[in-house]
């Protein structure tokens, strides 16, 4: 398990070394500002798509939902109607919740042995915290980062810039997501690393998304706070990528092209990674059906016509030889 740590930790400082090498030694400049972030942004829309289509048409034979409630039956018993829906509107309370607030993250539990052999189920609510502080604070930078490819700014994209820099008592201003992120980022890191059982299951892809995408934030902070560079510049090269005008910013050192490479890189990696979640959960059968299997019969889409032979008809093709042979008959001639 230590060798996919060191796997990953290995393969993130190459992706740091890249930019470094190749826009302060070898002057790539325009690769690293505009080639490479473009066929990123394709890798991400073609992989994405792809897979979303992908999962669409796979086949789903049965309804499989993942419930924690009592399905409903009988009038006189009571059904749970978010936890295990019955129809769409419950469906749809149930994966609100699920992606707004990571439902089902919220009831992680771990279980325990006592020392008499018992089984104690312990609520760790740790986890949940942690990523629901990691996965908001992503969503606010990416929304403050909007405000470079756009003009003029919309108004919310001002006002969570504002949310985000309430403490703003430091010069230049200290973002709270910032802190939170870091926090949350190297808790479920850590976590990886020194809890035994997961440490067990852990992938080095598991690591490695980690490690890049706290190296996307410890960058984008190191561009911030210590490498400063022009931000009109940044935005003239924001606009014109999202334009396709291209240009080449002028004032900004290898620091701001390590930053924009590894985002790049993380956006052609999202949708061969397991951080496409964000989008699998919409077209999860676990989550996206109703529990409605004994009011409404569930027919697969999927199955092709087969051509069945009833009894009735297998006994009149057989009868002679049934009864020449004491079998009985379902019915008579």
């Amino acid at each position: 398990m230590t060798t996919r740590i060191i796997y990953a930790l290995f393969f993130n400082i190459l992706l740091i070394l890249v930019p470094l090498i190749g826009v302060g030694i070898f002057k790539l400049e325009k690769l690293f500002a505009l080639f490479i972030p473009y066929a990123s942004i394709l890798s991400f829309m073609v992989g994405t798509v792809y897979k979303v289509l992908r999962w669409g048409a796979s086949p789903q034979p049965f309804k499989i939902p993942l419930v924690a409630g009592q399905q409903k039956s009988l009038k006189w018993i009571g059904s749970s109607y978010i936890e295990s829906p019955h129809n769409k509107v419950g469906l749809v309370l149930r994966m609100i919740l699920e992606i707004v607030f990571f439902r089902s993250l919220l009831r992680n539990e771990r279980v325990d042995t006592h020392v008499r052999r018992w089984l104690i189920f312990t609520s760790k609510k740790g986890l949940w915290l942690m990523a629901l502080i990691f996965h908001y604070s992503l969503l606010v930078i990416v929304l403050r980062h909007l405000k470079l490819f756009l003009e003029p700014v919309p108004k919310i994209l001002n006002l969570a810039n504002e949310v985000d820099g309430l403490f703003d008592i430091f010069l230049p201003g200290v973002f709270i997501t910032e802190i939170l992120i870091l926090f949350a980022g190297t808790y479920l890191l850590l976590r990886r690393i020194l809890i035994r059982q997961v440490r067990y299951i852990s992938l080095t892809t598991d690591y490695f998304a980690l490690f890049l995408v706290l190296s996307v934030v410890l960058s984008g902070i190191l561009l911030r706070y210590f490498f400063r560079v022009d931000l009109l510049d940044v935005k003239k090269f924001a606009l014109g990528l999202f334009s396709f005008n291209p240009y080449i910013p002028q004032f900004v050192g290898s620091t701001f092209y390590l930053h924009l490479f590894l985002v790049s890189f993380l956006f052609a990696y999202f949708p061969f990674s397991k951080l496409l979640h964000a989008a699998g959960v919409f077209l999860s059968p676990t989550r996206n059906l109703e529990n409605n299997s004994r009011e409404k019969r569930y027919i697969n889409p999927w199955n092709y016509p087969v051509k069945v032979r009833t009894y009735e008809e297998w006994e009149d093709e057989f009868r002679e030889m049934m009864k020449e042979a004491q079998i009985p008959l379902e019915r008579e001639e």
